[in-house]
């Protein structure tokens, strides 16, 4: 990697998947979270007539401005505290036809999200920013039908919840997933060849 190339980046995000995943790359980071007073949430607040992909997109852009913003008011106070660094930013969105299913709301929200996916195919769709340029990554996935006990004891584990679509691809929901077209880490929430092309053109060698 050229001298001149930092070699590690910022992590707008809060996910310990990303977390994982950048790990699996091998690709050194530091997390930039919002600070008390960002509303982070307002952000993802969908758009009248919004389709998914435009959804996911814009929602990535906005964190990652956000995330900009938020360095250089870091930076106005220590630079030395936080050099330049790129900084990353990715988000996920799961989507039954056109319509968006985010995060839930509580036990009852996941429990008729995870229903509406039962049985059905369903996209997931993970944006990625970095430097201000951006890869969409979009995945198919099919599941099993499910009983109302498995989804219950699943939305009692507590694993649907603070993920969109109400899932994680990694834990139990694996075992529903009947066939998938795409990435695996997309759905996990960071699409490792998109990530990856991204990264290149900074100095980074995969």
């Amino acid at each position: 990697m050229p001298d001149t190339v930092c070699p590690w980046l910022y992590l707008a995000s809060q996910s310990p998947r990303r977390r994982q995943l950048l790990d699996q790359l091998g690709v050194a980071h530091r997390l930039l979270l919002p600070d008390a007073d960002e509303d982070a949430e307002a952000l993802e607040q969908e758009r009248p007539g919004e389709c998914p992909e435009d959804y996911v997109q814009r929602v990535t852009r906005a964190k990652w401005e956000a995330a900009m913003a938020r360095l250089a008011r870091h930076r106005a106070r220590d630079a030395a505290a936080w050099p330049a660094a790129p900084v990353l930013c990715a988000d996920t969105t799961v989507a039954l036809g056109d319509r968006i299913l985010g995060k839930p709301a509580d036990a009852a929200d996941a429990a008729r999200i995870l229903s509406s996916l039962s049985g059905q195919d369903h996209r997931v769709l993970t944006a990625v920013v970095v430097e201000g340029q951006l890869r969409l990554s979009v995945s198919q996935v099919r599941w099993r039908t499910l009983s109302v006990d498995e989804i219950a004891r699943y939305v009692a584990s507590g694993e649907p919840m603070g993920k969109a679509g109400a899932y994680a691809i990694q834990g139990r929901s694996g075992a529903w997933t009947a066939h998938l077209s795409g990435s695996y880490s997309g759905i996990m929430g960071l699409p490792l060849f998109e990530t990856a092309e991204l990264l290149k053109p900074l100095g980074w060698q995969f």
